[in-house]
């Protein structure tokens, strides 16, 4: 053995006497890099961007967003987000929930005088304004065949109590549509199972007034 190759010999052996680096160190050093790696590779390839799960008057929906955060976004609900904003209702309809809003379009709005949506929207009308919102929301994650299913159960009426105290039926229609009776006024789910991060949207065509 020449001195190059003890001195070599000698210092790995004292490296590994001394508790510096063992042979079992070394190779878990190894396998802890290769995990680091795999981990961070698999990490870059899961990552996919969001997926639209439909589309309202064209505009994407998308199902990690919530129901406000969609909604901003149809060019059918204007009037919708802008009571709901004046109703000081937006931190309520971001939250976990989970909701089921039942949306009038803006051609909904459009069936009642403009005075009296231009009344509502004042800040003196506000109460007001928020009772008819949440007239319009239930509590729960409510699809068109959960309505159905418990129509079915309830001699072809299913009832659902929202957030405002009042209640509101249901009633599936021969042709797959389902009715909804307010206390004033009816409508019908033009666009079911709009899913949300925090619920579900249903597009309706009419306005209902508890």
């Amino acid at each position: 053995m020449n001195k190059l190759t003890m001195i070599t010999t000698i210092s790995t052996v004292a490296l590994m006497a001394s508790g510096c680096m063992t042979t079992t160190d070394m190779n878990a050093e190894a396998d802890t890099s290769v995990a680091s790696a795999s981990t961070s590779a698999t990490a870059k390839t899961s990552a996919k961007p969001a997926v639209a799960m439909s589309k309202v008057g064209g505009a994407e929906m998308y199902g990690n967003r919530n129901i406000i955060e969609n909604a901003v976004n149809s060019p059918i609900h204007t009037k919708l987000v802008a009571a709901v904003k004046a109703a000081g209702l937006v931190d309520a309809l971001s939250a976990p929930g989970p909701f089921t809003v039942f949306a009038p379009t803006d051609e909904a709005f459009g069936l009642i005088p403009a005075e009296t949506v231009n009344a509502l929207m004042m800040p003196e009308a506000q109460a007001q304004l928020a009772n008819l919102l949440k007239y319009h929301v239930v509590a729960g994650r409510i699809t068109s065949a959960d309505i159905k299913a418990k129509a079915k159960a309830n001699a072809g009426t299913a009832t659902y109590a929202t957030l405002q105290g009042g209640t509101l039926s249901f009633v599936p229609q021969a042709n797959g549509t389902i009715l909804i009776e307010g206390n004033r006024g009816k409508a019908y789910i033009t666009q079911a199972d709009v899913i949300q991060s925090n619920g579900v949207i249903q597009v309706i065509n009419g306005l209902l007034l508890p």
